[in-house]
């Protein structure tokens, strides 16, 4: 069974946000990592960008294949985790802690209300 947090948002792509004020922090779930396999490259081309909610932000590649990471709420993208480019292995390690991802400052923090709670998440992961 995948580990879901309760004090974290999700959306229906399985990339997770966790509200700091006006920054929101984001990652993939633990389900996403797991899916994936081995995390071999991250990719994240758009920090100073503005994205939309539900646009491509990036990229992850694994060994077997490459997913795009989409973004749960719209802003500018404000920082890249330099850790999880120094080591992807991070994100299957602690997708929750170390292995975040990008770090957005939301131009509409009330997009948040919209994405899963833990419970729905559960659900959508069966």
């Amino acid at each position: 069974m995948a580990n879901v947090p309760a004090n974290l948002k999700y959306s229906n792509d399985h990339e997770w946000c966790r509200v700091e004020g006006d920054v929101a922090v984001i990652g993939i779930t633990d389900y996403a990592q797991s899916q994936l396999g081995d995390i071999v490259f991250v990719d994240v081309p758009t920090v100073g960008e503005n994205i939309e909610a539900n646009e491509v932000f990036g990229s992850i590649e694994a060994v077997k294949t490459v997913s795009d990471a989409f973004s749960p709420v719209s802003g500018e993208v404000i920082e890249f985790n330099e850790a999880v480019e120094a080591d992807s292995s991070l994100v299957n390690k602690d997708p929750y802690g170390e292995g975040w991802l990008v770090k957005i400052k939301m131009s509409n923090p009330a997009e948040v209300d919209g994405l899963l709670d833990a419970a729905a998440y559960e659900a959508l992961i069966g």
